[in-house]
């Protein structure tokens, strides 16, 4: 072989060489990513039996099941995060969940300069791969069962919804819970209040806006508001409805069986365990921010609360109507927008002027 034919076939040899290696490469698949500290904020502690609580006790047992550290940090309030952020972002945060929408902002701004995966709320625009991820849930199925059972339970013919903001979450099951009611009896009343804008740990406006609204008639309450939810509660626990009857509370998220002096009729529950594991498998596999979650009533991940208060023949009924749900003859589609919502209703009470 000549010298100038050996070159020429040297270089061909290095060209397929460099092919099959840079095809082997491509199919190499991606390593997993290390998730080893799993953090969450929440801005007011985990004894609500709603909203912080779940969201902490999710983090927790998706943490313990999965052999990742547990890093909490609660009762931040509403105000500036990032501090928080940067610290357990230095102290090892693999992923840090922001569970409120007044943390949407700063999380994504310390993920990106941490170098940290961030999981945010009520932002659904803003995932970005491998960085951000936003879980905005609905338990709108579950409120639409909720909205049924109330419509079953009035003696009045008026229900009331008093929220404590009004977050697309909370907007979604505020809209199912009126379809829920006018689907069971058109003649129920739906009396709608809000406490204030971001009202969620008000327990004062939570049971003075309620107390309004039972004076207007209501004798079953659907809440929504984290902690204003108490002050909801005692408003049902002390005050007749003006037919002078019980008033019963229908809660969100959490169960407040334990501490229910007779007067817990129902609760939409959330379990955002499967959202959470969710979330630590994607990051592992590089899919992190590239997907939404959902709750729903099909795997149980959202539940109408069955209590002893609750008659067995309007249980049937609730649960036929979960049948139809779960098996597509019925579709509950979420709404989002308060101004939606706020069409749905029978009349509406603004928060007072700040």
């Amino acid at each position: 072989m000549t010298r100038t034919k050996w070159i020429k076939w040297a270089q061909v040899s290095m060209l397929a060489l460099t092919l099959v290696g840079g095809a082997a490469l491509a199919v190499v698949p991606a390593q997993a990513k290390d998730v080893k500290k799993l953090a969450i904020l929440t801005p007011e502690d985990p004894t609500d039996y709603g909203w912080n609580q779940q969201g902490f006790d999710a983090a927790k047992a998706v943490a313990e099941k999965m052999g990742i550290e547990f890093m909490p940090a609660t009762g931040l309030g509403y105000g500036d995060v990032h501090p928080t952020l940067r610290e357990l972002a230095d102290d090892g945060a693999s992923l840090m969940i922001a569970h409120a929408s007044g943390y949407n902002t700063a999380a994504p701004e310390i993920g990106a300069e941490k170098g940290v995966a961030v999981a945010i709320v009520d932002k659904p625009d803003a995932n970005k791969e491998g960085a951000v991820a936003d879980y905005t849930l609905s338990g709108h199925e579950g409120a639409y069962l909720a909205g049924v059972l109330a419509a079953k339970t009035s003696a009045t013919k008026s229900v009331g919804i008093v929220v404590s903001g009004e977050p697309p979450s909370w907007n979604s099951q505020s809209a199912a819970f009126a379809q829920g009611v006018k689907a069971t009896d058109p003649a129920v009343m739906i009396l709608y209040a809000v406490i204030g804008p971001a009202a969620y740990s008000d327990a004062a406006g939570g049971r003075r806006v309620t107390e309004s609204v039972i004076g207007a008639g209501a004798d079953v309450i659907f809440g929504q508001g984290d902690g204003a939810t108490f002050g909801m509660l005692q408003a049902v626990e002390t005050t007749k409805s003006t037919g002078g009857g019980n008033v019963w509370f229908i809660d969100v998220i959490g169960d407040k069986t334990s501490i229910d002096k007779g007067h817990l009729l129902s609760s939409v529950v959330w379990n955002l365990i499967p959202v959470y594991t969710a979330m630590v498998e994607d990051l592992k596999a590089d899919k992190f921010g590239t997907k939404p979650y959902s709750i729903q009533l099909s795997d149980d991940s959202v539940q109408l609360l069955k209590t002893k208060h609750i008659p067995d023949d309007v249980w049937a009924s609730v649960s036929e109507t979960r049948k139809q749900i779960v098996d597509g003859s019925l579709k509950i589609e979420p709404v989002w927008e308060a101004e939606k919502v706020r069409a749905l209703m029978s009349s509406v009470t603004d928060a007072p002027a700040q």
